[in-house]
């Protein structure tokens, strides 16, 4: 029997009806009333950009949000002060590329460093992500400077096409970097380890090669790659045992949460859970059991993007939870974890397309929405309703 939980049915819930706040503090009964009775967080909006990708909090509780045309906002969400943090690399935008993720150090209060991915130019009209790192320097106005930038990755081969780049960031119980690279697209490059397309990849901080990665031997760029046979990875989170999961969007009808395995393959595009989207069939992943399968398998998509597993202690009744930003599904998606088996637990139906999803120091859950068509692009913050 495969390990993949087909999912059919959605739960309904009424979208939350939200407004933009402004930089005072808002009014506790009027976000009650905004959010559905049976919901068990109210939903207070607290800034608003263009295309926002994705966030990271800082140490004081203030965050970096990335805006996908290469703009890197620095925002207070206590006061609704922002800056704009000068020395963004040049993103090749379009399509689903742009600036992207954004992290910080594991030790960023010592050495002030931060990650951050984005689509860059290649010649002959190709393109691929690149990850770099730099110190990050705030002025008193609250914008800033990215110092001493270093790129220290990039997607080989570039390819044409502007799609599937993937790019999310995470640093790991093991201090290690882990970046998710997309197959761009191009399908077959998800199994050819010539490249590192469709991968998932396991760096040290400074972008070298750790000595205990999986395909060493092979020399580059093998010995960067920690997993293969992926399509779209758009999360990457670790649970409280040092786990990695991470989320894909699959074919038609194939969203996919896997438990990555050091060395695995996930078999696309030889296997899949889904279809290709001009109508051609993909053997199921029971026809090749020597390939890992997902541990949940969306049919009817979420379009999954931003990824957490809840550690804080404002809902401890989500403790080890997993939260998903849900873009075609415009929901917030929690799974819940039995060991290395998951289900879908609860889906709230958010009304917007949700990109990004954090967890902030005080414990309570951070979403950005998508904005697409002029809609969207708010900050959300969610926490537990009174009683």
């Amino acid at each position: 029997m495969p390990r993949s939980v087909l999912l059919a049915m959605t739960l309904a819930l009424t979208p939350a009806l939200l407004t933009t706040a402004c930089a005072a503090a808002p009014d506790p009964a009027a976000d009650a009333a905004r959010a559905p009775a049976q919901w068990p967080f109210i939903a207070t909006a607290s800034g608003q950009f263009n295309e926002p990708w994705a966030m990271a909090f800082l140490p004081d509780g203030s965050l970096l949000v990335t805006e996908k045309a290469g703009t890197l906002v620095h925002f207070d969400p206590a006061t609704g002060k922002r800056g704009e943090i000068r020395g963004v690399p040049a993103v090749a935008y379009g399509g689903q590329g742009g600036f992207g993720d954004v992290i910080v150090h594991p030790q960023f209060a010592s050495n002030g460093l931060v990650y951050y991915s984005y689509a860059e130019d290649g010649d002959d009209d190709t393109r691929g992500a690149a990850v770099a790192r730099a110190k990050l320097v705030l002025d008193a106005d609250g914008g800033g400077q990215l110092a001493d930038a270093q790129v220290i990755w990039r997607q080989t081969p570039k390819v044409t096409g502007r799609g599937h780049y993937g790019h999310r960031l995470a640093f790991g119980p093991d201090g290690k970097l882990w970046i998710s690279s997309s197959e761009r697209q191009k399908f077959d490059p998800a199994q050819d380890m010539g490249g590192n397309l469709g991968k998932i990849i396991r760096l040290n901080d400074d972008g070298s090669m750790p000595a205990d990665n999986p395909f060493v031997a092979q020399g580059a760029p093998a010995d960067q790659v920690w997993s293969l046979g992926h399509r779209n990875i758009l999360g990457l989170a670790f649970d409280a045992d040092g786990r990695l999961w991470e989320h894909e969007m699959g074919p038609k009808g194939g969203d996919e949460l896997n438990l990555i395995q050091r060395g695995g393959n996930y078999g696309y595009p030889i296997v899949s859970n889904g279809d290709h989207y001009d109508g051609r069939a993909i053997p199921d992943h029971d026809t090749r059991p020597d390939f890992i399968a997902p541990v949940v398998t969306w049919r009817q998509v979420i379009s999954p993007a931003g990824f957490i597993i809840y550690k804080g202690a404002l809902f401890p009744q989500w403790q080890g939870s997993g939260f998903i930003g849900g873009l075609s599904s415009k929901a917030l998606v929690r799974v819940g974890f039995d060991g290395d088996t998951a289900h879908e637990a609860e889906r709230f139906d958010m009304g917007q397309r949700i990109r990004e999803v954090e967890q902030g120091p005080d414990g309570a859950i951070w979403l950005l929405e998508d904005q697409k068509d002029g809609q969207g692009g708010r900050l959300l913050k969610l926490t537990p309703k009174a009683g």
